[in-house]
């Protein structure tokens, strides 16, 4: 969060703080229809009475990523420490079988020269109890090497277990520091900072109702092949009587620069034309309250540029969360020589004249749009008159006073 107060001003951290955690008090007195994908992109899906939970073990990997930081770290803790008191155990048992840990035999090997008893090689030096055996561990898998125990020719098993803790040492760095490494470097982290409005919008665009969404990405570095997809998930019913809970059915987008390919350098309004294809073809204002079954997730894919990783960012509009007859305000604009984008404008919408009617209903009667009194282009033509009356009648003014 203190990233996003160097990039965007502290109202509009504000808001989306406010965004995440639901009021309450808001919804205590009526009822909502339960989220398929919250606003911060998390599915709200529980999932219960899993038998197979072996399935999880195959794939450890992953479920290490999954786990939260607290049981990674025990689980990366506890790893090398049972691994070093297993090596621990045998070096000592090692040592045991030997005859290195019987008193007598080490003053025999340090007083040479009693009827060949200073011959006697132990199979590791200086180990004299389980304490020095378990320091002798971890300079192995480590490879610390104080110098004080080293191994000797005396026994071929030790060379063997010395072998195998070094390849399981390596193992367990290999697993452990990648499992740390995906988790600090994980795709959702880059979502962050991909924001979306938090209301969409339906209005007339080239004479078609369109549903409308803003996307914008707040870093510097690019979303490379960033891709945009929406899917309206709602309850119906096949006529066989099947009830489907949750049907997802995708819809089809207009990008700016064509396909679902978007080129994210900026803040984008995502368009969606409401045809005759279109799920949303059959909705009016009067089905955009709390209680209709219906919301539109949305999805955007892309290779981050710094990393490669993959990333996908998710949010989701309640039929209520869609404002009709409204339109985003521009937030573009052009400064000494550049593009100046106000965030603080993100989701600001204003009112524009449309239908208050289905897409059905305008698609069969064109002459709904004669009936509406300014379009965009009159609303643009008004204000340049407008501004332009109010320049003649200053330089009008400034004549009558020099005169």
């Amino acid at each position: 969060m203190l990233s996003r107060k160097g990039i965007i001003p502290e109202e509009y951290v504000l808001t989306r703080l406010a965004e995440d955690v639901p009021d309450p008090s808001r919804y205590r007195a009526r009822e909502r229809r339960a989220r398929f994908v919250g606003k911060n992109g998390a599915c709200n899906v529980a999932h219960k009475n899993i038998r197979e939970q072996g399935r999880f073990l195959q794939d450890v990997f992953t479920t290490l990523v999954d786990l939260k930081w607290s049981h990674t770290l025990l689980i990366f803790t506890m790893s090398f420490l049972c691994s070093w008191l297993l090596f621990a155990m045998v070096w000592w048992l090692i040592a045991f079988a030997h005859g290195d840990l019987d008193q007598s035999t080490r003053q025999l090997h340090l007083q040479p020269g009693d009827g060949g008893a200073g011959d006697f090689v132990p199979c590791v030096t200086d180990i004299r109890s389980f304490t020095s055996a378990f320091l002798f561990s971890i300079e192995v898998q480590v490879t610390i090497g104080f110098g004080g125990r080293m191994m000797t020719e005396e026994c071929p098993a030790a060379i063997l277990i010395l072998i195998v803790q070094n390849i399981v040492g390596l193992v367990i760095n290999a697993i452990m520091l990648g499992c740390i490494f995906m988790k600090t470097a994980q795709a959702h982290r880059r979502a962050e900072t991909l924001i979306f409005s938090k209301h969409a919008v339906i209005a007339l665009r080239q004479g078609k109702l369109c549903f409308m969404l803003r996307v914008g990405d707040l870093r510097k570095s690019m979303i490379i092949s960033a891709t945009i997809r929406m899917q309206v998930v709602r309850k119906t019913a096949s006529p066989e009587g099947e009830v489907v809970p949750l049907h997802q059915i995708d819809i089809q987008m207009e990008n700016p620069v064509g396909g679902n390919s978007i080129f994210l350098v900026s803040p984008l309004i995502i368009c969606h034309v409401i045809d005759r294809n279109s799920p949303l073809y059959d909705v009016a204002p009067d089905n955009l309250h709390h209680h209709e079954d219906l919301e539109v997730i949305v999805i955007l894919e892309g290779v981050v540029e710094t990393t490669g990783i993959t990333t996908q960012a998710r949010t989701s509009y309640l039929a209520d969360e869609i404002l009709w007859g409204q339109r985003f305000v521009p937030i573009v604009t052009e400064e000494d020589g550049q593009y100046s984008v106000d965030y603080s404008k993100f989701g600001n919408t204003v009112k524009v004249p449309t239908p208050s009617c289905t897409a059905r209903h305008l698609e069969e009667n064109q002459s709904i749009l004669d009936s509406i009194s300014l379009s965009p282009r009159g609303t643009i033509r008004k204000r340049h008159r407008l501004l332009k009356d109010k320049k003649r009648s200053r330089r009008n003014l400034w004549r009558l006073q020099a005169s």
